[in-house]
């Protein structure tokens, strides 16, 4: 390809140095002694020379139509490298919309099989597409004031697709009440072909999702969730610690890191304990307080030793190299006093946890965050958008699963989950920070996606800073619903870019004679000024895809959804009833001992007689 492409473009220079052979004859055929009359007898010999079709093959010949050649190539050069360079109708901005054919390789064929943005564009929830260039990942950041629809135009229609397993962030508990039953019945059963099983009856067989329910309003209306059941080794210690510090307040010194750092070692060392010491049904939150309790420090009598430090006494005659007892050790250093700071520090931090339901809530654990990415299941952490006090145990949730999930995609997996985790985490400024979410974000092939629901970006400086680039940054897809706020605005308005216009002037001089005068001239527009994205209409939005030109479009329709008439929306026979699910789940307590009868099906038979 590279060698006709040079032979195409030196052809006709070629060509040309054939031809101007003929100059060389001519110059031969010329007549005279000296250059003058040479030059005089050259236009009689021309007509002659040129008479012939021919090129000359004379060596003298060759080397005029060489010569000539080259200096029509090199002044065809010079010319190009200091030609203007125009960009007609572009010259100050190429910015447009995206159009049908913008988005068309990005949608996989099968509507189910897409992440819905909005009424006209869709995602291909495929990762590894057939062209490798319009891969893009599932994260996108939703933008948009209160009262835009972030619910029913983002989150309720992708809970619609059933394409993956799903972690929903719920304020006030309306999604699932709303998608429950639709979820309970699950997605068609496919064959090998990828239609519906049947039944002996004709009937379709469906799959239905497994639900959890968290939820942080109303502990009575909740599964039970055990950060201690999640943690295998060291680091995930550690991690439960970082999480646990970054969204709780302390009672320490404001401004000293001193104080963090003191908690952190204290609270390493106390749940490094419970978790290699204590029997599995003391494994929680509640021993962790009662240890805590039972941390009485004496100013005056340095030598004191509590029911803790007997504790982590006989471990070192146990074990001296104990996880657990190296950072005991490390907190003993601090003097009376401190020490004293230090635990009215933690009982502070650990406030929440004096509240009876809470510790209850927290005793054992049936979420399963492990096996999202095994088997099809909806988890619902449902959270105030109010009241932030109990924040802190939805962000541990999304610390403890992001890190679990991806262990078990690349210890188990080979690096990929076999069902891809989606989290919709709905008010996300609210929930607390998540450490490490801007490295967790770029998580894409193992499976796992997140979808970040803001009112406003700046929420985000707010919560995690210098890491807020970052974070948008790993979502390929985002869409803003509509706004107000002053950030989100201006950072949109800068990412649409600008457009070439053409601008029409007219001026009237007037005076003793009256004159008229006309100009046009091109400049560069906003595509979208920071007043006109403050008004834009309540029925559109715009979304911005990697690579791709921004759409101004129609937010989703959720009425035009197959799946719409399982929603209660459609009808209030299909409200999910939080009650009656949990009511059927029988409690399973650490500890208790549970009497197991087999029943055959004489025993039925004999039941219904």
């Amino acid at each position: 390809m590279k060698l006709k492409k040079l032979v195409l473009t030196n052809l006709p220079y070629v060509l040309i140095g054939l031809a101007c052979t003929n100059l060389g004859e001519a110059w031969r055929m010329a007549e005279g002694g000296n250059a003058s009359e040479k030059i005089l007898g050259l236009f009689s010999a021309i007509p002659s020379a040129f008479g012939n079709p021919l090129p000359s093959f004379n060596a003298l010949d060759l080397l005029v139509g060489l010569a000539c050649g080259l200096l029509l190539r090199f002044a065809v050069y010079m010319k190009g490298k200091n030609a203007k360079k125009y960009r007609h109708n572009i010259e100050y901005g190429a910015a447009r919309f995206g159009t049908a054919e913008d988005i068309r390789p990005y949608i996989d064929p099968k509507f189910q099989n897409n992440v819905i943005l909005t009424q006209t564009e869709r995602l291909t929830m495929n990762s590894r597409p057939k062209n490798a260039k319009t891969a893009r990942n599932k994260n996108v950041l939703i933008v948009g004031g209160s009262g835009s629809g972030k619910t029913r135009f983002f989150i309720k229609p992708n809970l619609m697709q059933m394409h993956s397993s799903y972690v929903v962030t719920d304020p006030k508990g309306t999604v699932l009440v709303e998608c429950g039953k639709m979820l309970q019945r699950g997605t068609p059963k496919l064959d090998k072909d990828g239609k519906p099983v049947r039944n002996e009856k004709g009937k379709i067989i469906y799959e239905p999702y497994k639900i959890r329910v968290f939820n942080t309003i109303n502990f009575q209306k909740s599964m039970h969730f055990n950060p201690f059941a999640y943690i295998h080794s060291e680091k995930d210690i550690l991690k439960i610690v970082t999480t646990l510090i970054a969204n709780t307040k302390g009672e320490g010194k404001a401004g000293d890191d001193f104080w963090v750092k003191a908690e952190t070692l204290l609270y390493t060392a106390l749940i490094g304990y419970i978790y290699y010491e204590a029997p599995a049904n003391e494994q929680n939150f509640a021993t962790l307080v009662e240890m805590l309790n039972a941390m009485e420090v004496r100013e005056d009598d340095e030598s004191f030793k509590n029911a803790v430090d007997l504790l982590f006494d006989a471990l070192e005659q146990k074990d001296p190299d104990h996880f657990a007892l190296r950072q005991y050790k490390k907190y003993k250093l601090a003097a009376g006093k401190t020490a004293k700071s230090i635990l009215i520090s933690c009982a502070s931090r650990l406030a929440p946890f004096d509240i009876k339901e809470v510790r209850e809530i927290t005793m054992y654990d049936e979420l399963d965050l492990d096996m999202l990415g095994d088997e099809r299941t909806a988890l619902f952490l449902i959270m105030s958008d109010t009241d932030g006090t109990f924040a802190f145990l939805i962000s541990l949730i999304y610390s403890i699963l992001f890190n679990r999930l991806c262990e078990r995609a690349d210890d188990v997996y080979g690096g990929r989950l076999p069902i891809h985790v989606r989290c919709l985490i709905d008010e996300a400024a609210n929930i607390g920070q998540i450490p490490n979410l801007e490295r967790l974000m770029a998580i894409r092939s193992r499976e796992i996606s997140a979808c970040l629901v803001l009112q406003a970006q700046s929420q985000l400086k707010a919560l995690y800073k210098d890491n807020m680039d970052t974070i948008i940054g790993n979502c390929d897809a985002s869409l803003f619903l509509g706004g107000k706020e002053e950030t989100t605005l201006k950072s949109w308005n800068s990412l649409l870019g600008k457009e070439t216009i053409d601008l029409y002037n007219t001026s009237v001089t007037k005076g003793n004679q009256e004159s008229h005068g006309q100009n046009f001239q091109k400049l560069g527009k906003d595509l979208m000024s920071v007043d006109e994205l403050a008004v834009m209409d309540g029925g559109k939005c715009l979304l911005q895809i990697r690579g791709v030109r921004p759409f101004l479009s129609r937010k989703y329709d959720i009425t035009k959804h197959p799946n719409y008439k399982l929603l209660s929306d459609f009808n209030e026979k299909n409200a999910f009833n939080i009650e009656k699910f949990l009511s059927t789940r029988m409690p399973m307590r650490p500890g208790e001992r549970y009497r197991n009868y087999e029943v055959t099906a004489e025993d039925l038979a004999s039941q219904t007689l």
